[in-house]
């Protein structure tokens, strides 16, 4: 059976660093808090490990099915007899394989910081973050109901909005981080109603109740969420399609994406962790969760979900081919893979030998951690020696930075998905899931995948080869042992995850899957990207004209993607001229003339009153007798002539 407390500790020790380094980090343990940071999640890393071997080869596996268990659970909030809100940890394949990935990157990322962030002013504050971030994201993914996991969703929007804006006193950070939070927000009201009308549907907020009675065949939830509806759709796919809303904000799909470009202003471990292993994974995680009730009974919202991924993988690569920062190359590049992720999901069934699109979902999940944070760290090496993010100022760098070179490599191979990799083995899973299940979703992976390999090593060779270095001023080299372990760590998971039989541990109903592979269907995806490195190879392994030459040629289709199909510029449009004009501007004249107009009136005549009145209240005596004498005459006027 699962320790309890042993679950419990690997998201408690994050939030305890949290807590240990924002309160006493700056005025007592300044030099030791990167130190104390990585140690507790190195503890917290193993203990999930250890959680890990003992679920997937002791006790997990019951009768040939992996089982789900709830090791804690505990009552929070009790409003009558049979309704309440439990705090509760459930472990099931998908939430222990997500405790490895979650740990393991964060504490990648952790060691890295020791090199990276040495000498910011404001150093354990960065580190008591991303134990909030971390502790945030194994919240999550141990959440064992529908409102706890809002919780811990709304957690990670708050430390990534922290982190993001690290560096508070840059504009662009401060807009970056306002944007992520304000857009995300927006997804999170639709996750939050859905969350409402599923629960309220199934009477209960506990993941496998709300999952067992959604999906029973003729149960009274059933009938009772489909026999409602709001414009011919039954509330049960309204509950489905705004939880699916949640989880496109949080994971960047298009068209809610606009704020993943832009959290590249915050340091650029923070961007490893960002979208290697937390934030933007959660919303395929939470489809997976909810996976039985989008299969079972809402598969026109799964198709949905497929074309949303479909759609965001190629729009996002096409913008990718484009951009001239490194980091934001990165970015697209996540926003697309997450597309891989959700197309399959969406392309997938549950029984009936359809699972194979989940298990690939979450296997490219796996491996796209490993070479992702590798990309991403070997970024901030590059960018820690020339000082640039622009691929304009680097070149010829493989002489000055051999380590990153290489590994930097290796992930490229990885996302391009050249055998053996890893990214080779979960991207042929998924394509070949979409080929049996969708031919049209199937097309456009395709196409996704040969321009993913393109815009790889475009930047790969304008990175390491293209033109010769000129060293500027002081250089940094590769940044010591703690920037170089982890990259050889990440190399090995990019180079090795793929043999995984992955198949063999996660699955839609526990039980194990055999993992498809035809070298004959491997054919046309691999040929595709080894015809994208060499496009990359001819344009940019030396310096030339040729890639301006090919761009001026494309015209305004390059133009239109360079600009990120002004997508940001749409939405300022929405936002400044309808929104703002229409909406809020009515609103602030109706707030400023109405609502205040009506307070000040009632202000106003309350002291018109009192200063009429307040002299009644002179103190002075004679007056008051004077009063008091009136009085009584009158009184007496009225009883003896008045009244009969």
């Amino acid at each position: 059976m699962p320790n309890s407390t042993a679950i419990a500790l690997i998201p408690l020790l994050p939030l305890a660093g949290f807590l240990l380094l924002g309160l006493a980090g700056r005025k007592y343990l300044k030099n030791s808090s990167g130190i104390i940071g990585t140690a507790l999640l190195l503890a917290s890393t193993v203990l999930a490990l250890y959680t890990a071997y003992e679920y997937f080869f002791v006790y997990g596996r019951v009768n040939g099915v992996y089982q789900q268990f709830v090791p804690l659970e505990i009552t929070w909030l009790e409003f009558s007899k049979g309704v309440s809100i439990n705090i509760s940890l459930i472990i099931d394949p998908i939430s222990v394989m997500m405790l490895v990935v979650v740990t393991f990157v964060s504490l990648m990322v952790h060691v890295y910081s020791l090199g990276y962030m040495k000498g910011e002013e404001r150093f354990p504050t960065y580190y008591s973050f991303l134990g909030l971030f971390t502790f945030s994201m194994l919240g999550l993914v141990l959440s064992g109901n529908i409102f706890q996991i809002y919780i811990f969703w709304e957690l990670v929007g708050v430390s990534s909005f922290l982190l993001i804006g690290y560096y508070y006193d840059k504009p662009s950070a401060v807009a970056a981080c306002k944007k992520a939070f304000i857009v995300t927000r927006f997804a999170d009201l639709g996750f939050l109603i859905g969350i409402l009308i599923l629960s309220y549907s199934a009477g209960t907020l506990d993941f496998p109740t709300l999952i067992q009675r959604l999906t029973s065949p003729g149960s009274d939830e059933i009938k009772t969420a489909v026999t409602y509806s709001f414009l011919g759709i039954s509330a049960l796919s309204w509950g489905a399609m705004l939880v699916f809303i949640g989880g496109a904000g949080k994971s960047a799909m298009f068209p809610l994406h606009i704020w993943l470009p832009d959290a590249m202003e915050g340091p650029t471990p923070v961007s490893a962790l960002i979208h290697a292993a937390t934030m933007v994974v959660a919303g395929v995680y939470l489809v997976a969760r909810l996976f039985p009730v989008f299969a079972l009974t809402t598969p026109a919202v799964l198709e949905i979900i497929g074309w949303v991924g479909a759609v965001s993988a190629i729009i996002a690569a096409v913008i990718a081919c484009t951009q001239t920062d490194i980091k934001r190359v990165l970015a697209y590049s996540t926003m697309s893979q997450i597309g891989y992720m959700m197309f399959a999901l969406g392309v997938s069934s549950y029984g009936g030998g359809g699972e194979s699109g989940y298990t690939a979902s979450l296997f490219h999940l796996f491996t796209h951690a490993m070479f992702k944070a590798l990309l991403f760290l070997g970024a901030g090496a590059v960018i820690h020696f020339v000082h640039s993010n622009e691929m304009k100022d680097m070149g010829g760098l493989r002489k000055y930075l051999p380590i990153t070179h290489i590994t930097f490599l290796i992930a490229c191979l990885a996302i391009a998905g050249i055998p053996p990799f890893a990214g080779f083995f979960s991207k042929e899973a998924i394509l070949l899931a979409a080929h049996e299940n969708n031919k049209a979703i199937y097309w456009i992976a395709l196409i996704t995948s040969g321009l993913t390999a393109f815009y790889m090593f475009r930047l790969y060779f304008t990175i390491f080869w293209n033109k010769p270095h000129v060293i500027h001023g002081e250089k940094h080299g590769e940044g010591g042992w703690a920037m170089m372990l982890p990259l050889v760590l990440l190399a090995v998971g990019a180079a090795a995850a793929g043999f995984i039989p992955f198949g063999e541990f996660v699955s839609p109903d526990g039980k194990p899957i055999e993992s498809k592979f035809h070298l004959g269907f491997s054919v046309a995806p691999v040929a595709l990207g080894v015809g994208g490195i060499i496009a990359a190879l001819w344009l940019y392994k030396k310096q030339s004209d040729k890639s301006t030459k090919l761009a001026a040629s494309l015209g305004r289709l390059y133009k239109a993607a360079y600009h990120k199909f002004y997508i940001d510029e749409i939405y300022l449009f929405i936002t400044r001229k309808v929104l703002f004009n229409l909406v809020g501007r009515p609103a602030a004249w109706f707030d400023r003339h109405v609502v205040d107009g009506l307070v000040n009136l009632a202000g106003n005549t309350t002291q018109a009153v009192s200063e009429g009145i307040k002299k009644v209240q002179s103190g002075k005596v004679q007056q008051y007798a004077i009063y008091f004498l009136a009085g009584v005459i009158l009184l007496a006027v009225l009883v003896i002539y008045g009244w009969k």
